[in-house]
């Protein structure tokens, strides 16, 4: 009886094909690499312009005011009634117990964020950081 080195006729293949799981990876990525700095946009804001521009720090509660005047924490619209108790409840668990950022859309009158500023105040927060958007360059 003699052996051959080739693979006999109708036996299953013990090799794995990887390459589809490969190009399927690959293409996820991709699409992660692309979607994810989309994800963190949150509300629509029209910030104001200025030389320097302030950091938004994962660490801080965020307050959003867009150009309606409606508040939102982190993408949840709050009543103004109801801010002070919002911010107390979520400030404990801050790691960075001394500072809020408020983003209040450029068009906004004065007099409303100076409102939303001393509901903060109020809850117990002595900082209120407003964020701003770095002035275009021209040359």
């Amino acid at each position: 009886m003699a052996f051959s080195s080739g693979r006999k006729f109708g036996s299953a293949l013990a090799d794995i094909n990887v390459t589809p799981l490969v190009d399927v990876v690959l293409v996820l990525l991709i699409i992660f690499m692309v979607t994810a700095p989309l994800m963190h946009r949150g509300i629509d804001v029209d910030l104001p312009r200025t030389a320097t521009q302030t950091s938004e720090n994962e660490e801080r509660l965020i307050v959003s005011l867009d150009k309606k005047g409606m508040i939102y924490i982190d993408d949840i619209q709050i009543p103004m009634a109801d801010l002070k108790e919002q911010i107390q409840k979520r400030v404990p668990s801050l790691k960075n117990k001394n500072a809020i950022f408020l983003r209040a859309d450029r068009t906004l009158q004065y007099g409303i964020i100076m409102e939303v500023m001393d509901e903060i105040k109020s809850a117990g927060v002595p900082t209120v950081g407003l964020v701003t958007e770095a002035q275009k360059k021209t040359k």
